[in-house]
């Protein structure tokens, strides 16, 4: 549950985000802040390219995408195991890519701390 902090914080984003992007409409040039991907570049990807591709879900097109991959991996909702067990083989093929190292050897490792979930 969010506290009161944390609600004015995300109502103060907003009305950046909200500000920024109507003077990027009018033509203002005002660079991103986040080195992240735009959502342009995002969709310009293939669906391959994705840890959960039907979903669009988790690009893995460089190490700190499948390091951010890894962390978020239970934040992804409305997936079945059986399309997690794929994208962890993704992710475990592009962490060898891009050379990052993986202590879990299956993604129902990282729920509890290294244990395998129960089911």
């Amino acid at each position: 549950m969010a506290t009161t902090r944390q609600k004015e914080a995300a109502k103060g984003n907003i009305a950046r985000a909200r500000h920024t992007q109507s003077a990027r409409a009018k033509g203002a040039k005002i660079p991103r802040q986040g080195e992240g991907m735009s959502t342009a570049e995002k969709d310009r990807l293939a669906a391959k390219e994705f840890a959960f591709p039907k979903e669009r879900k988790e690009p893995l097109t460089d190490a700190r995408h499948v390091r951010t991959a890894i962390a978020r991996f239970d934040q992804v909702e409305d997936v079945s195991d059986a399309e997690r067990d794929r994208a962890w083989k993704r992710i475990l093929a592009a962490a060898k890519r891009y050379n990052v190292e993986v202590s879990e050897s299956s993604w129902r490792q990282l729920a509890n701390g290294g244990k395998d979930r129960k089911r």
